[in-house]
């Protein structure tokens, strides 16, 4: 094998959207058996960098080259036969579709022009057991959680034998353990002369796993060079241009006020006989390993899936809200982890997401109030820094100018309780902190925050409290001076911490 020739390399590409530079020549070159690292701001031109290199699209100027060939035309198709695959951020599976059949999706093995049902679940056998699946082969990919589904689609890109694996944010959704199973199989392809690619906001991943970095700012690349010696400081400020500074808003105790959410043997899903209380001022922290009931906690507190308890009082009504309309029109407001899924309409344009849980209250006389329409979604934007023309569509905004939208949209109603499924999932830093800040403001003026999250780090710096799930059932409930990283791992995996309480 060659190791001094790229199997991918894209010599001064530039691409713009509506007259708008995106990437500026910008070079990068991905060898066998180097695991490469990309890093940016959300907006610095990542996504567009790698649908060039995978033929989504063709840049303006430069060129792409394939085994040290230019390739003038490529296209998608082009590059899967040359041996690219993506894994990206925003998963692209069929929820009604088996696993195998997802895993299989536009690889499928045929014999005699039929599908090859034998030979595509003994393949996809193999791959599953590569990324520490168990489901059953058969199930519906929609019946899974969340970071499950993102291991169906790295086996998904594996079923290809990829030369060049392209991963976009892999962990942002897994867990600790399938993080781990994820690092030691890409060293595996790594060590077989598979060229990586690797995209992620977790620094300290890109540290223990990657070989090189190539940096890009405003379109261009202000860094490319080994990782030897390179400290997390050191790539923020790479990718920044300046000194990272403290990552989280100093922390101040909650001067805490009326209560807002009290629950005594609540059940809702997978959560089991759960007692929780919070009151305003608080930022609630809500941790655990992935798929350990968190997420229905939320989502039975916003009454979007059934929940029980034997004593109930949110907002100041003394039941479970059994409605979304019910807990909105309570003062809870949910923003979901899946913002292109759950959180946002991606084909319509920014102001629309902005305006669209307000509609119903910007009418006038039976009328829409254009003028009222508009003045409330130029606030919004000057308030979360959404920069641009927001008649754009929204699926246009990078993943953390979405996640602001999906934030500032309840905004307007005023709500007295927000309830974040991990809001900082694939954000680059300097978003993450404009969040946490956003979050420390809302706090002080009197809200409850009630933050699932799986970047710990998160937990322990901007909460109160944090309240460890496991198996659907509260573990610890950590203060502040206690809830370190290892204490809430360790009581996430069922580990004794002395002097905490369940």
């Amino acid at each position: 094998m060659d190791v001094t020739m790229p199997l991918v390399e894209a010599r001064g590409v530039s691409k713009g959207f509506f007259g708008n530079p995106v990437l500026k020549a910008v070079d990068i070159a991905l060898y066998p058996g180097r695991v490469h690292a990309l890093l940016g701001e959300n907006g610095a031109g990542k996504s567009t960098l790698i649908n060039l290199l995978s033929g989504a699209l063709r840049p303006d100027g430069g060129t792409i080259l394939m085994d040290g060939r230019p390739v003038t035309k490529l296209t998608p198709q082009g590059a899967r036969a040359a041996g690219v695959a993506v894994v990206q951020q925003e998963l692209s599976l069929a929820a009604e579709l088996s696993i195998a059949e997802n895993i299989g999706l536009g690889a499928t093995p045929r014999r005699f022009g039929l599908i090859d049902y034998r030979a595509l679940r003994d393949r996809a056998a193999a791959v599953s057991a590569l990324v520490g699946l168990t489901e059953p082969l058969d199930m519906p990919v929609g019946d899974l959680p969340l970071g499950r589904r993102q291991m169906v689609e790295i086996a998904k890109a594996l079923f290809r034998r990829p030369r060049v694996l392209i991963l976009d944010e892999p962990t942002s959704s897994l867990s600790a353990h399938e993080a781990g199973v994820l690092s030691g199989l890409v060293r595996t392809l790594a060590a077989g002369g598979v060229a990586v690619l690797y995209i992620s906001h977790r620094l300290n991943e890109v540290q223990a796993l990657c070989d090189h970095v190539t940096v890009l700012k405003d379109g261009m690349v202000t860094a490319d060079r080994s990782l030897a010696d390179v400290s997390a400081e050191g790539l923020v400020r790479l990718m920044v241009g300046r000194d990272p500074g403290d990552a989280f808003p100093a922390f101040a105790p909650a001067t805490a006020g009326e209560e807002l959410i009290r629950v005594d043997g609540f059940s809702a899903g997978a959560v089991r006989d759960v007692t929780f209380s919070a009151r305003a001022g608080e930022i609630i922290g809500i941790g655990g390993l992935i798929g350990q009931g968190q997420e229905d906690f939320l989502l039975g507190l916003y009454g979007a899936i059934p929940a029980t308890a034997s004593k109930a009082e949110i907002c100041g009504v003394g039941h479970l809200l059994a409605s979304v309309a019910a807990a909105t029109a309570a003062g809870l407001a949910y923003v979901p982890a899946d913002r292109k899924k759950e959180g946002l309409v991606l084909t319509h344009a920014i102001s629309a997401n902005l305006l669209l849980p307000s509609l119903g209250r910007l009418m006038r006389r039976g009328l829409r109030d254009r003028t009222g329409e508009a003045s409330l979604v130029a606030d919004l934007a000057r308030q979360f820094s959404i920069r641009g023309d927001t008649d754009r569509f929204v699926q246009a905004l990078s993943g953390g100018n979405q996640q602001k939208v999906a934030l500032a949209k309840w905004l307007p109603l005023a709500p007295r309780v927000l309830l974040l499924n991990d809001p900082t999932r694939g954000v680059d830093v300097g978003t993450k902190r404009e969040i946490y800040l956003m979050l420390r403001a809302f706090a002080d003026a009197g809200k409850l925050i009630v933050l699932l999250s799986s970047d710990t780090p998160e937990l322990v710096h901007l909460c109160d409290r944090v309240v460890v799930f496991r198996q659907g059932r509260v573990v610890a409930t950590l203060a502040h001076d206690k809830a370190s990283e290892e204490a809430i791992v360790g009581a996430a995996m069922g580990l004794g911490i002395e002097g905490v309480a369940a």
